[in-house]
């Protein structure tokens, strides 16, 4: 029986892997709050929200030993003020031997390192000249201990790092930073292979000219949108064309090999009265259509790289209650920290152990048909050597007793 055993489980896996599976997005794991579940109950949530692929801003042991052999995969980041001390080899060795090595031993799916956060757009002038030579260090430390082909080093941008943006052909980055800090970024990317990470938000877009900026364009809702003068490609949505500004800021510096990454992308259910467009509806919206869009369909590009599926990282899993600035900045969760969802989202189901309404995610045939026929088409045709292994068990089993 032991070769039917094997099959069996290798049916199970087919199940798992295709017909339940993931959604194509990550999430943003924030912990700006006191009152947050624990990292174990998290691992439950994650599950039911399908979501196998997580950013954290830090590279907390509690979550990371909780998430141990679940499969999930990880970024996770060194903060800001830590970024000068990781200019130190000793120092960025000693980080990746605690914060990565060990994890991995242990059974957690680490995939990127992120060296600070928006870092260059901000004021600190100090920091944005650490922050390449830090990512050197951090990455010379993980070729030492062999991890360098496996775990990548980043760093995550806010779009402020554009000059120009539109239209999405004319993305340039600032030049009172191209010289210093964007070129050597760059060819570190270039050079080892690293993903471009920017956190792009339509929501500030919308909220700094909604008379100018359609809502319906941000939020993913049928538009006229936009044409590109100089490509003639047409956009439907803001987030795609901003992408694009990116791939162009990019391509205009001479590299045409760099992934970009949506590191952060997300809007708030509630905001200030100044904060225009920060309701509950249009966040239900904005993330349900991205997810519909992104998540639950097979993979799709930007209209300028059609064929370079886009990694979306949600922000965030949960409203984080410490965390300073505007209200909007504490309510972009996708789940109140008692686990229970702020909205609903597309195929939206009610867990059977949590009275509280748990986002759970379902590919049903009409968002995603063909998920189902593909597996069923699979079973169906390994129907015929089920039967021939049972039929040969059998046999086997007989000639015993003859």
């Amino acid at each position: 029986m032991a070769l039917m055993f094997i099959f069996l489980h290798l049916l199970l896996l087919l199940y798992t892997c295709d017909f339940v599976r993931c959604l194509n997005v990550g999430i943003n794991y924030g912990q700006i709050a006191n009152n947050l579940p624990e990292a174990i109950q998290v691992v439950g949530l994650l599950e039911s929200l399908r979501i196998n692929r997580v950013k954290l801003y830090d590279s907390d042991p509690r979550v990371l030993k909780a998430f141990a052999n679940t499969g999930v995969e990880f970024i996770i980041g060194i903060s800001n003020e830590d970024v000068r001390k990781m200019k130190d080899a000793s120092t960025a060795e000693t980080w990746v031997i605690q914060h990565v090595s060990d994890h991995l031993s242990a059974g957690t799916r680490i995939t990127s390192v992120t060296v600070g956060n928006e870092v260059l757009s901000g004021e600190d002038g100090v920091l944005m000249h650490d922050l390449v030579p830090a990512m050197q260090t951090v990455y010379e430390a993980l070729v030492k201990v062999g991890l360098d082909k496996q775990i990548q080093v980043t760093t995550a941008h806010s779009v402020a790092i554009l000059e120009t943006s539109y239209p999405p052909t004319d993305g340039a980055f600032r030049r009172d930073i191209v010289g210093k800090y964007i070129d050597p970024l760059l060819k570190f990317h270039s050079k080892t292979g690293s993903s471009f990470l920017i956190n792009v938000y339509p929501f500030f877009a919308y909220k700094d000219d909604p008379t100018s900026v359609s809502l319906d364009y941000v939020l993913f809702n049928p538009d006229k949108g936009i044409t590109d003068p100089n490509s003639n490609l047409h956009y439907d949505n803001m987030l795609f064309a901003q992408i694009d500004s990116v791939h162009s800021a990019i391509e205009r510096m001479g590299y045409k090999d760099i992934v970009v990454v949506v590191s952060e992308t997300g809007w708030p259910s509630k905001g200030d009265s100044d904060e225009i467009g920060a309701s509950l509806e249009n966040a239900a919206t904005y993330n349900g259509n991205l997810i519909q869009k992104i998540g639950m369909s097979d993979p799709v590009g930007t209209p300028m790289k059609p064929s370079a599926p886009i990694d979306v990282y949600l922000f965030a899993l949960f409203n984080e209650n410490m965390k300073p600035g505007p209200t909007s900045e504490r309510n972009y969760g996708l789940l109140y920290p008692n686990r229970s969802s702020v909205y609903e989202l597309p195929n939206e189901q009610k867990s059977n152990d949590h009275d509280d309404k748990i986002l759970h995610y379902k590919y049903s045939s009409s968002s995603s048909p063909s998920v189902d026929w593909f597996f069923t088409i699979k079973v169906a045709l390994f129907m015929p050597l089920v039967a021939f292994l049972l039929v040969t068990e059998l046999q086997v089993e007989l000639w015993r007793y003859i």
